[in-house]
């Protein structure tokens, strides 16, 4: 292949993301596996189905490798595994980083409650669903930053896999159901899964009518999460001028809005009832 071939090996390195040393470094070695097997640019690319300029800038590290890339070059290369070691860092590293930083502590919280008003929130979100959602953003993104941001979503749901299981509490807007972002195709898949995640046992999924006349949640979107060392870390559009907030008395507000917001809520049950009476309705 030419190299006008494909532009799918990876992302470009965001200015200052000091995930960049690690890049780098992956770059070197991939270019070293490739002199030592004594292969040009336009041999690798032809061989990789991939242009002979995406190769070079993962090579000088100014793309991010896709995990793939990386298990078939290790491959292509006969590099005895040396490149798909780092499958994982490189997995970890292509997300943005607010994007890491927040699955780091999702990833370490014992709890998490949230309440969301316009849309769903990420870690209930389908592929389709989260795709409409960055293809409607404006400033617009390019195809390749929508692709890496859905991709950081999807990641941060592996929260649902985790042993023992956090305590995931969500209260939605009842719009946030009824608004079809993406279409009614994709609304439909979303309630479907928003029904199936609402079954497990440590999820609990809460609907907050429109027709509601007390609402403890006008200051906008909120969320806590809690760590087993007893730390927590809380943030609310309306509180603190948006800002993480970890002092106790601040994350105390938080957590009487929330629980406020659960009182005037539909019960989980009722919710569910709720969700599967707009699917029905689309």
């Amino acid at each position: 292949m030419s190299g006008e071939g494909v532009d799918e090996a990876g992302w470009d390195v965001e200015p200052g993301d000091e995930g960049a040393p690690l890049v780098e470094a992956v770059g070197r070695l991939v270019r070293f596996c490739r002199e030592a097997a004594g292969m040009r640019v336009a041999d690798f690319s032809e061989a990789m189905g991939y242009g002979e300029d995406m190769i070079r800038k993962i090579e000088r590290g100014a793309r991010i490798p896709r995990p793939e890339f990386l298990d078939r070059a290790d491959q292509v290369l006969d590099s005895g595994g040396h490149l798909r070691a780092f499958r994982e860092d490189v997995e970890r590293a292509r997300y943005p980083k607010k994007v890491r930083e927040l699955k780091e502590l999702e990833d370490r919280a014992v709890e998490l409650v949230a309440y969301g008003d316009h849309n769903l929130h990420g870690l209930l979100q389908t592929t389709d669903y989260a795709r409409a959602l960055f293809e409607m953003r404006q400033p617009a993104y390019s195809q390749d930053e929508v692709e890496r941001a859905v991709a950081a979503r999807m990641a941060r749901q592996s929260i649902f896999e985790r042993e023992p299981a956090p305590a995931l509490i969500f209260v939605q807007e009842e719009v946030t159901l009824r608004r079809p972002l993406g279409g009614r195709m994709v609304m439909r898949r979303q309630l479907q899964h928003l029904l199936e995640v609402g079954r497990l046992r440590n999820v609990a999924i809460q609907v907050m009518p429109t027709d509601r006349e007390e609402h403890a949640g006008m200051q906008g979107e909120t969320q806590v999460l809690k760590f087993q060392d007893g730390t927590a870390v809380g943030r609310s559009e309306g509180a603190f001028n948006g800002r993480p907030v970890t002092d106790l008395r601040q994350l105390r507000i938080l957590e009487l809005r929330h629980g406020m917001i659960r009182a005037q809520a539909l019960t989980p049950r009722e919710s569910a009832a709720l969700i599967e009476q707009v699917l029905g309705e689309l």
